[in-house]
């Protein structure tokens, strides 16, 4: 499956517009890595386990898209974004929508 942040994908033309198709994941912070986040903002850089946490949550958002857009029988998705928003204290949802697509 072909998924792209662009409108349109290069060599292939879009015959068919098939809707929006969405993938979300809410991911909650592990305690192990709370308080490693803990430590490193007293010294500062890079929380790893966060960074991984999230990787982890896209990840698994995008598949969830690819899922969507197959069960519409598309060929592609256009136009992907993502987002992401505090559901409530130590948790947090990463969603990617975009065009499902048949391309020609």
């Amino acid at each position: 499956m072909i998924y792209v942040t662009t409108e349109t994908i290069p060599g292939k033309n879009i015959v068919e517009s098939l809707g929006i198709v969405t993938g979300n994941v809410v991911q909650a912070k592990h305690i192990g890595r709370d308080i490693m986040a803990g430590l490193k903002s007293i010294v500062g850089g890079e929380i790893r386990g966060y960074t991984e946490m999230l990787n982890e949550a896209r990840d698994i958002a995008i598949g969830r898209l690819v899922d969507s857009a197959k069960e519409k029988g598309a060929d592609a998705v256009v136009g992907i974004r993502f987002t992401t928003s505090a559901i409530m204290d130590g948790s947090s949802e990463i969603m990617v929508f975009g065009t499902a697509v048949k391309l020609g």
